[in-house]
Protein backbone atom coordinates (compact mmCIF):
# COMPACT_ATOMS: atom_id res chain seq x y z
CA UNK A 1 0.00 0.00 0.00
CA UNK A 2 1.51 3.15 -0.96
CA UNK A 3 2.61 5.62 2.10
CA UNK A 4 2.39 9.37 2.87
CA UNK A 5 5.24 12.11 3.23
CA UNK A 6 4.68 13.69 6.43
CA UNK A 7 6.04 17.45 6.50
CA UNK A 8 6.42 17.48 10.22
CA UNK A 9 7.70 20.89 11.37
CA UNK A 10 9.92 20.26 14.95
CA UNK A 11 11.01 23.30 17.26
CA UNK A 12 12.73 25.82 16.29
CA UNK A 13 14.77 26.22 19.84
CA UNK A 14 12.62 25.03 22.68
CA UNK A 15 11.99 21.16 22.72
CA UNK A 16 8.44 21.94 24.03
CA UNK A 17 7.31 23.26 20.79
CA UNK A 18 6.11 20.24 19.12
CA UNK A 19 2.72 18.86 18.96
CA UNK A 20 0.76 15.96 19.84
CA UNK A 21 0.21 15.24 16.27
CA UNK A 22 3.86 15.21 15.36
CA UNK A 23 4.99 13.36 17.91
CA UNK A 24 2.64 10.18 16.99
CA UNK A 25 3.30 10.38 13.02
CA UNK A 26 7.21 10.36 14.10
CA UNK A 27 6.54 7.48 16.38
CA UNK A 28 4.29 5.40 13.29
CA UNK A 29 6.19 6.23 10.25
CA UNK A 30 8.52 3.52 9.08
CA UNK A 31 11.41 6.32 8.15
CA UNK A 32 12.22 9.56 9.39
CA UNK A 33 14.35 11.55 6.78
CA UNK A 34 15.95 14.44 8.56
CA UNK A 35 18.46 17.56 7.50
CA UNK A 36 20.68 16.93 10.90
CA UNK A 37 20.43 13.48 12.47
CA UNK A 38 21.84 14.43 15.55
CA UNK A 39 19.46 17.23 16.12
CA UNK A 40 17.29 14.98 15.12
CA UNK A 41 18.45 12.07 17.81
CA UNK A 42 18.39 14.63 20.26
CA UNK A 43 14.53 15.54 19.80
CA UNK A 44 13.59 11.57 19.16
CA UNK A 45 15.59 10.62 22.31
CA UNK A 46 13.59 13.18 24.42
CA UNK A 47 10.15 11.80 23.75
CA UNK A 48 11.50 8.54 24.08
CA UNK A 49 11.03 7.38 20.66
CA UNK A 50 12.66 4.92 18.53
CA UNK A 51 12.91 5.51 14.95
CA UNK A 52 14.74 4.71 11.34
CA UNK A 53 16.91 8.07 10.89
CA UNK A 54 18.56 8.58 7.31
CA UNK A 55 20.02 11.97 6.21
CA UNK A 56 18.09 14.47 3.86
CA UNK A 57 20.09 17.57 3.23
CA UNK A 58 21.21 19.83 0.75
CA UNK A 59 24.12 17.98 0.01
CA UNK A 60 22.97 14.51 -0.76
CA UNK A 61 19.13 15.46 -1.76
CA UNK A 62 19.39 13.95 -5.06
CA UNK A 63 21.14 10.76 -4.44
CA UNK A 64 18.09 10.16 -1.60
CA UNK A 65 15.09 11.29 -3.63
CA UNK A 66 14.81 7.41 -5.22
CA UNK A 67 15.08 5.70 -1.78
CA UNK A 68 13.04 7.66 -0.35
CA UNK A 69 10.54 7.22 -2.61
CA UNK A 70 11.23 3.34 -3.03
CA UNK A 71 10.53 3.74 0.99
CA UNK A 72 6.86 5.38 0.19
CA UNK A 73 6.21 2.51 -2.21
CA UNK A 74 6.28 0.43 0.95
CA UNK A 75 4.74 2.36 3.48
CA UNK A 76 4.87 6.21 5.47
CA UNK A 77 8.10 7.93 5.80
CA UNK A 78 8.41 11.95 7.59
CA UNK A 79 10.44 14.65 6.50
CA UNK A 80 12.35 16.59 9.42
CA UNK A 81 14.37 19.74 9.00
CA UNK A 82 17.01 20.73 11.46
CA UNK A 83 14.12 23.32 12.71
CA UNK A 84 10.30 24.73 11.96
CA UNK A 85 8.86 23.04 8.43
CA UNK A 86 10.81 21.03 5.85
CA UNK A 87 10.48 22.52 2.40
CA UNK A 88 10.59 26.13 3.31
CA UNK A 89 14.12 27.57 3.73
CA UNK A 90 15.16 23.92 4.02
CA UNK A 91 15.97 20.84 1.82
CA UNK A 92 12.78 19.41 0.61
CA UNK A 93 10.95 21.12 -2.01
CA UNK A 94 12.02 18.67 -4.24
CA UNK A 95 11.11 15.32 -2.58
CA UNK A 96 7.74 17.66 -1.96
CA UNK A 97 7.47 17.63 -5.99
CA UNK A 98 8.88 14.25 -6.49
CA UNK A 99 6.44 12.89 -4.50
CA UNK A 100 3.69 14.24 -6.44
CA UNK A 101 4.75 13.37 -9.45
CA UNK A 102 4.72 9.70 -8.86
CA UNK A 103 1.44 9.82 -7.10
CA UNK A 104 2.18 9.48 -3.04
CA UNK A 105 0.03 11.76 -0.56
CA UNK A 106 1.42 14.38 1.41
CA UNK A 107 0.39 15.67 4.44
CA UNK A 108 2.13 18.49 6.50
CA UNK A 109 2.27 18.65 10.14
CA UNK A 110 2.14 22.47 11.48
CA UNK A 111 4.57 23.30 13.86
CA UNK A 112 6.72 26.20 14.89
CA UNK A 113 7.75 28.63 12.08
CA UNK A 114 10.44 31.34 13.15
CA UNK A 115 9.00 33.62 10.35
CA UNK A 116 5.48 33.14 11.38
CA UNK A 117 6.59 33.95 14.87
CA UNK A 118 8.70 36.86 14.29
CA UNK A 119 6.04 38.10 12.25
CA UNK A 120 3.42 38.01 15.06
CA UNK A 121 5.45 39.25 17.60
CA UNK A 122 6.41 42.47 15.48
CA UNK A 123 3.77 44.66 16.04
CA UNK A 124 3.79 45.19 12.02
CA UNK A 125 1.10 44.35 9.74
CA UNK A 126 0.50 40.82 9.43
CA UNK A 127 -2.51 40.92 6.85
CA UNK A 128 0.20 40.93 3.72
CA UNK A 129 3.36 39.89 4.13
CA UNK A 130 6.61 38.96 1.69
CA UNK A 131 8.69 36.36 3.21
CA UNK A 132 12.20 36.43 0.94
CA UNK A 133 14.07 33.80 2.63
CA UNK A 134 17.60 34.60 3.61
CA UNK A 135 18.65 37.50 2.06
CA UNK A 136 21.85 36.94 -0.67
CA UNK A 137 25.15 36.77 0.89
CA UNK A 138 27.12 39.28 -2.36
CA UNK A 139 26.45 42.97 -1.93
CA UNK A 140 25.12 43.38 -5.59
CA UNK A 141 22.75 40.10 -5.51
CA UNK A 142 21.33 41.81 -2.11
CA UNK A 143 21.15 44.92 -3.71
CA UNK A 144 19.04 43.62 -6.71
CA UNK A 145 17.05 41.77 -4.24
CA UNK A 146 15.78 44.70 -1.98
CA UNK A 147 15.34 47.09 -5.58
CA UNK A 148 13.25 44.71 -6.57
CA UNK A 149 11.19 44.61 -3.36
CA UNK A 150 10.81 47.51 -2.63
CA UNK A 151 7.79 48.77 -3.97
CA UNK A 152 6.24 45.81 -2.50
CA UNK A 153 2.25 47.02 -0.54
CA UNK A 154 3.46 44.31 2.13
CA UNK A 155 5.33 43.37 5.48
CA UNK A 156 8.51 42.00 4.71
CA UNK A 157 10.37 39.17 6.51
CA UNK A 158 14.07 37.81 6.27
CA UNK A 159 16.63 35.54 7.76
CA UNK A 160 20.28 36.28 8.10
CA UNK A 161 23.37 35.57 9.89
CA UNK A 162 25.21 37.56 12.36
CA UNK A 163 28.26 38.15 10.43
CA UNK A 164 26.36 39.88 7.60
CA UNK A 165 23.54 41.33 9.83
CA UNK A 166 25.10 45.39 9.68
CA UNK A 167 26.30 45.45 6.02
CA UNK A 168 22.74 44.11 4.93
CA UNK A 169 21.11 46.43 6.95
CA UNK A 170 22.87 49.16 5.63
CA UNK A 171 21.61 48.40 2.41
CA UNK A 172 18.15 48.24 3.66
CA UNK A 173 18.13 51.24 4.63
CA UNK A 174 19.68 52.81 1.36
CA UNK A 175 17.33 51.09 -0.92
CA UNK A 176 14.27 50.79 1.53
CA UNK A 177 14.54 53.98 3.69
CA UNK A 178 13.95 54.46 7.33
CA UNK A 179 11.14 51.74 7.63
CA UNK A 180 9.65 50.51 11.22
CA UNK A 181 11.51 47.06 11.54
CA UNK A 182 11.53 44.07 14.49
CA UNK A 183 14.58 41.81 14.79
CA UNK A 184 14.32 38.68 16.56
CA UNK A 185 17.12 36.45 17.68
CA UNK A 186 17.04 32.88 19.43
CA UNK A 187 13.56 32.75 19.01
CA UNK A 188 11.81 30.17 21.77
CA UNK A 189 15.32 29.72 23.23
CA UNK A 190 16.85 30.93 26.65
CA UNK A 191 18.42 34.10 25.13
CA UNK A 192 15.29 34.70 23.03
CA UNK A 193 15.32 38.75 22.43
CA UNK A 194 12.82 40.75 19.79
CA UNK A 195 13.60 44.37 19.51
CA UNK A 196 11.47 47.08 17.75
CA UNK A 197 12.57 50.47 16.35
CA UNK A 198 13.69 52.16 12.77
CA UNK A 199 16.03 50.74 10.34
CA UNK A 200 18.08 53.94 11.49
CA UNK A 201 18.09 53.10 14.67
CA UNK A 202 19.15 49.44 14.10
CA UNK A 203 21.94 50.78 12.08
CA UNK A 204 23.24 52.59 15.26
CA UNK A 205 22.64 49.56 17.64
CA UNK A 206 25.05 47.55 15.69
CA UNK A 207 27.73 50.09 15.47
CA UNK A 208 29.58 49.19 18.70
CA UNK A 209 28.35 46.08 19.50
CA UNK A 210 28.61 42.37 17.48
CA UNK A 211 25.34 40.65 16.69
CA UNK A 212 24.85 36.75 17.57
CA UNK A 213 22.42 34.01 16.86
CA UNK A 214 20.53 33.90 13.94
CA UNK A 215 18.31 36.63 13.17
CA UNK A 216 14.50 36.76 11.66
CA UNK A 217 14.49 40.55 10.47
CA UNK A 218 10.42 42.20 9.90
CA UNK A 219 10.60 45.01 8.38
CA UNK A 220 7.54 48.11 6.98
CA UNK A 221 5.98 48.23 4.25
CA UNK A 222 6.84 51.65 2.00
CA UNK A 223 5.34 54.24 2.78
CA UNK A 224 2.83 56.22 0.63
CA UNK A 225 5.47 58.52 -0.52
CA UNK A 226 8.17 56.10 -0.97
CA UNK A 227 5.76 54.12 -3.07
CA UNK A 228 4.88 56.83 -5.19
CA UNK A 229 8.43 57.72 -6.27
CA UNK A 230 9.78 57.56 -9.87
CA UNK A 231 12.01 54.30 -9.94
CA UNK A 232 13.93 55.32 -12.77
CA UNK A 233 16.00 57.66 -9.86
CA UNK A 234 16.55 54.01 -8.13
CA UNK A 235 17.49 52.06 -10.83
CA UNK A 236 20.13 54.13 -12.13
CA UNK A 237 21.76 54.91 -9.01
CA UNK A 238 21.99 51.08 -8.85
CA UNK A 239 22.87 50.41 -12.19
CA UNK A 240 25.77 52.63 -11.23
CA UNK A 241 26.42 50.86 -7.58
CA UNK A 242 27.00 47.31 -9.49
CA UNK A 243 29.45 48.95 -12.03
CA UNK A 244 31.30 50.45 -9.20
CA UNK A 245 31.71 46.66 -7.91
CA UNK A 246 33.19 45.91 -11.46
CA UNK A 247 29.95 44.80 -13.09
CA UNK A 248 30.44 46.64 -16.87
CA UNK A 249 27.32 49.40 -17.10
CA UNK A 250 25.57 47.30 -20.05
CA UNK A 251 25.22 44.29 -17.76
CA UNK A 252 24.70 45.89 -14.58
CA UNK A 253 21.88 47.91 -16.89
CA UNK A 254 20.70 44.60 -18.34
CA UNK A 255 20.76 42.80 -14.28
CA UNK A 256 18.23 45.77 -12.74
CA UNK A 257 16.21 46.10 -15.53
CA UNK A 258 14.82 42.53 -15.47
CA UNK A 259 14.90 42.87 -11.96
CA UNK A 260 12.42 45.70 -11.91
CA UNK A 261 10.87 45.29 -14.85
CA UNK A 262 11.64 48.30 -16.59
CA UNK A 263 13.02 48.84 -20.10
CA UNK A 264 16.42 48.21 -20.39
CA UNK A 265 17.18 50.70 -23.19
CA UNK A 266 15.53 53.84 -21.34
CA UNK A 267 17.92 53.05 -18.32
CA UNK A 268 20.63 52.28 -20.61
CA UNK A 269 19.65 55.98 -22.11
CA UNK A 270 19.37 57.46 -18.82
CA UNK A 271 22.79 55.55 -17.56
CA UNK A 272 24.89 57.53 -20.60
CA UNK A 273 23.28 60.89 -20.23
CA UNK A 274 23.61 60.75 -16.67
CA UNK A 275 27.33 60.12 -17.28
CA UNK A 276 27.65 62.99 -20.07
CA UNK A 277 25.53 65.60 -17.62
CA UNK A 278 28.01 64.75 -14.60
CA UNK A 279 30.71 64.32 -16.70
CA UNK A 280 30.24 68.11 -18.41
CA UNK A 281 29.47 69.41 -15.10
CA UNK A 282 32.00 67.60 -12.93
CA UNK A 283 29.59 68.25 -9.77
CA UNK A 284 26.13 66.91 -11.19
CA UNK A 285 25.41 63.29 -9.08
CA UNK A 286 24.66 60.19 -11.21
CA UNK A 287 20.99 60.05 -11.11
CA UNK A 288 18.38 60.22 -14.22
CA UNK A 289 18.23 63.65 -15.73
CA UNK A 290 13.99 64.57 -16.26
CA UNK A 291 13.09 61.22 -14.34
CA UNK A 292 10.66 62.90 -11.84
Amino acid sequence: MAGTLFLVATPIGNLEDITLRALRILKEVKLVAAEDTRTAQNLLRHYGIEAHLVSYHEHNKDRREAMLLDALAEGDIALISEAGMPAVSDPGYELVEAAWASGFRVSPIPGPSAPIAALAASGLPTDRFLYVGFVPRRHSDRLLLLQEIAPVDATLVCFETPHRLRESIGDMLDVLGNRPMAAARELTKLHEEIWRGTLVEFVKKWEDQEPRGEFTLVIGGPSKKRKDKGSLDDALNLAFALESEGIPLSQAVRAVAKALGISRRKLYQAAQESRKFSSDSNTAPPTAPNSR
